[in-house]
């Protein structure tokens, strides 16, 4: 059996496809890495990328990566409708076969500490390796985002766990973590008025005493003049993309807003999907062998 981490590192660009292709070549040609996906979003301003690998190549292949994205993304310049802190904004480490929980909270740690130390940027910790308990939270550590952690870096809560204790102004923060697998689920609606998307988002998430294993914000995409329901599943098994979807739908008739679509932002587990066909064609007594491309794979 081979050990084989993913890891799902999102940056602040997704609108310059010259930068975005300059930094998702060096995890393309990396050794012992398999770059699985991509997706650039210029609403957003992000792009989510989502690569593969044996635990010490992908750490080498994330640091050469984080020093790409400082030399070509400016954090002082940056807009975008997503939650921000820094250029290399998030960088979770997720366990896939051969390799435990702790030892990717190992490895987000020395991660973090070569990435403070090399190219000056403070670093924190969340989820699974998270050194607090107020920093498990993404949404916690990354509230104020770029613009704010000038003032909140200096709160004795909030000094960094590597790196210095000033914000890179070129770079800004950035936020490691050991985590499970997650899905990254969108529900579009029939209208442009983001304060909606922004009330039903509330309604949904864990915090706003919705569905325990799910976070969720408002935002406008400005191509298409909607607003968006952004959701993270961060436990599918718990709680499914059926019921976060409904409960998405439930809400939005309350504000006479029809959904019109949705969209899943990266890799998802087949399983995720599956429980979901389960659901809305009512299949009975279905199992994951009776999928064609599973067993063809076996």
């Amino acid at each position: 059996m081979g050990r084989i981490i993913e890891c799902i590192p999102n940056f602040s660009e997704g609108r310059d496809k010259a930068k975005v292709e300059s930094i998702v070549e060096v995890l393309r040609k990396a050794e012992g890495v398999k770059l699985l996906d991509y997706s650039s979003d210029a609403d957003h301003n992000r792009t989510v990328v989502t690569a593969v690998g044996n635990p010490e190549a992908l750490q080498a292949a994330i640091i050469n990566m984080a020093e790409k994205v400082y030399e070509v993304i400016d954090m002082s310049t940056h807009e975008g409708g997503h939650p921000r802190m820094g250029a290399l904004d998030v960088v979770p480490f997720v366990p896939i076969e051969g390799v435990t929980m702790e030892e990717c909270v190992e490895i987000a740690n020395n991660v973090g500490k070569v990435i403070g130390e090399r190219f000056n940027i403070p670093v924190y910790l969340y989820e699974k390796a998270a050194s607090a308990s107020h920093r498990e939270n993404l949404a916690s550590v990354r509230k104020g985002q770029y613009e704010g952690f000038f003032t909140k870096i200096k709160e004795a809560n909030w000094k960094p766990d590597y790196g210095p204790s000033e914000v890179n102004v070129k770079g800004g923060c950035i936020a490691i973590a050991a985590r499970e697998p997650l899905v990254a689920f969108n529900v579009n609606l029939g209208t442009d008025k983001v304060e909606i998307a922004d009330a039903i988002a509330k309604t949904v998430r864990h915090l706003g005493g919705g569905l325990r294993f799910v976070k969720a914000m408002g935002v406008k995409l400005e191509d298409r003049n909607i607003a968006q329901v952004s959701m993270n599943l961060v436990n599918y098994e718990k709680t499914a993309v059926y019921r976060a979807f409904e409960m998405v739908k439930m809400e939005a008739k309350r504000y006479g807003v029809p959904v019109v679509g949705s969209e899943v932002i990266g890799l998802v587990p087949m399983a995720a999907l599956v429980r979901s066909a389960e659901y809305y064609l009512q299949i009975e007594n279905f199992s994951m062998d009776q999928i064609l491309e599973k067993r063809i794979s076996e």
